[in-house]
């Protein structure tokens, strides 16, 4: 097929994505903006093709609050949201930025704000997703979401003490895996119905059966879980999370390591 030229940016095959991606556009005008500079060519398609995928997915209108954290050349790019809001940075500097790996926390006062309450989301209807690029190193590290084991609380944490990795998803009781504590890649939870929700993490989806809570009127924070003065933060390194409505966890699961090995490709 004839390529198709976006004027001042990287040519597409229609091959590549269907047709170059609006969204995906004005997303990587807007990071260009945030650098002061242009990226890669490389790392423009390979966010036409995640933002193209995932709509030829069918999972990408359930996605309301995302960044991608990585790919963008500062942190101010990286902070450029995807969709939703522009999440708040607490602490964090230009230092715990790396372009391939993204962001890593402190364990102790650095983490975002991703500006998107937990009852935006029904009760029943609702999903967090995340790319570790290196695990949390030691205790409890949360990694995404809002409460601390109370009726409604959302998030995703690794616990090394015990070595589990835990998810809890409208519920006061988490759901463990043992021995999966420093879990790397994509990780996630989706719930589309009262009594069940999924886990998925290390290329495998685990349900778990627990009835909806009502949702919890407090902002989800990414590398941390917001507690409501019971904040727990990571040492671990992302460079993606998501929010929003339920979706296949699998499928985004695919788009967001096949965007980050392409980012990571594509940088020099």
């Amino acid at each position: 097929m004839s390529p198709i030229s976006i004027p001042g940016k990287v040519t597409l095959k229609q091959s590549d994505t269907g047709v170059p991606d609006f969204d995906a556009q004005q997303y990587i005008l807007a990071v260009e903006a945030a650098d002061g500079q242009a990226l890669e060519d490389g790392v423009s398609l390979a966010i036409h093709r995640f933002v193209a995928g995932c709509k030829s997915d069918g999972i990408w209108d359930a996605i309301k609050a995302s960044c991608i954290l990585a790919g963008a050349r500062t942190l101010a790019g990286a902070l450029v949201p995807l969709v939703g809001t522009a999440p708040t940075n607490y602490n964090f500097v230009a230092g715990d930025y790396n372009r391939e790996t993204g962001l890593v926390g402190d364990g102790s006062t650095k983490y975002l704000d991703s500006n998107r309450n937990s009852n935006s989301d029904p009760n029943s209807d609702v999903h967090q997703s995340i790319f570790i690029s290196t695990a949390h190193t030691s205790g409890v590290g949360a990694y995404i979401g809002v409460g601390s084991g109370v009726a409604g609380a959302t998030h995703i944490l690794a616990n090394l003490t015990l070595n589990e990795f835990a998810a809890r998803n409208r519920s006061d009781n988490a759901y463990v895996i043992s021995s999966a504590a420093t879990s790397t890649g994509f990780a996630g939870t989706s719930r589309n119905n009262s009594s069940t929700f999924l886990l998925r993490v290390n290329n495998l989806s685990s349900s778990f059966t627990r009835t909806a809570d009502p949702s919890m009127n407090a902002n989800n924070f990414v590398l941390a879980r917001n507690g409501g003065g019971n904040n727990i933060l990571t040492t671990g390194r992302l460079s993606f999370y998501s929010i929003g409505e339920s979706l296949d966890l699998a499928l985004l699961d695919a788009r967001v390591t096949t965007l980050m090995s392409d980012i990571g490709a594509a940088i020099p």
